[in-house]
């Protein structure tokens, strides 16, 4: 997981480069736009692999741990107002989830589909899904084509399936707390049991 954050003065920096919510552009427009938002804004990033956000599953919700990621995101940045798209149905709870990890004072404007409304969270995005999507790719070179690794795709199913039905575990880079894996284990199981 990726989350990544654009510290700029004015929206006005990012508003002639036509950014908007990641899943709305092509992979070329975001590698192309990448290096352009990189070199005009503040940029950080946090980066949580499978392994952690299992261990950090044992210790909160995937909600509250994508609000400590963000807080860490912000705390990098120092602005006084921050925009975050809502991982949470309330918004308002969720910008307090946010505000309970900052170190110093931010206003926190939490919303549904920022990285529709907002430049910001749009450029943001596309920072987060230009590292998730290359480091992806280095994991593809190391274990075949494993799709995407988002739990619609088709693509991923049929890897972590045929994975899981050869090895005693799931791969390192796939959540062990992910329902996918953990409803291929079971069906693994229940092979298992079958065949006793």
């Amino acid at each position: 997981m990726v989350v990544a954050g654009i510290g700029v003065s004015s929206e006005e920096r990012l508003s002639d480069l036509g950014v908007k919510d990641s899943k709305l552009l092509s992979p070329k427009e975001r590698e192309w736009l990448y290096p352009l938002i990189r070199k005009r804004c503040k940029v950080a990033t946090v980066t949580i692999d499978a392994q952690e956000i299992d261990a950090i599953r044992h210790e909160m919700t995937m909600n509250a741990c994508i609000a400590r990621a963000h807080a860490q995101v912000i705390t990098k940045l120092s602005p006084t107002r921050a925009y975050v798209d809502a991982c949470d149905v309330n918004c308002f709870r969720y910008a307090e989830m946010v505000k309970a990890h900052l170190l110093s004072s931010c206003e926190i404007v939490s919303e549904h589909h920022a990285d529709e409304k907002y430049m910001v969270v749009s450029a943001a995005s596309i920072v987060a899904k230009v590292i998730r999507d290359r480091a992806v790719e280095r994991l593809a070179k190391k274990y075949g084509e494993i799709g995407s690794g988002y739990p619609s795709d088709p693509i991923t199913i049929r890897w972590l399936t045929g994975y899981i039905g050869e090895h005693p575990s799931p791969p390192p880079i796939a959540r062990r707390s992910w329902k996918t894996v953990g409803a291929l284990l079971a069906q693994k199981t229940q092979r298992s049991l079958l065949d006793f």
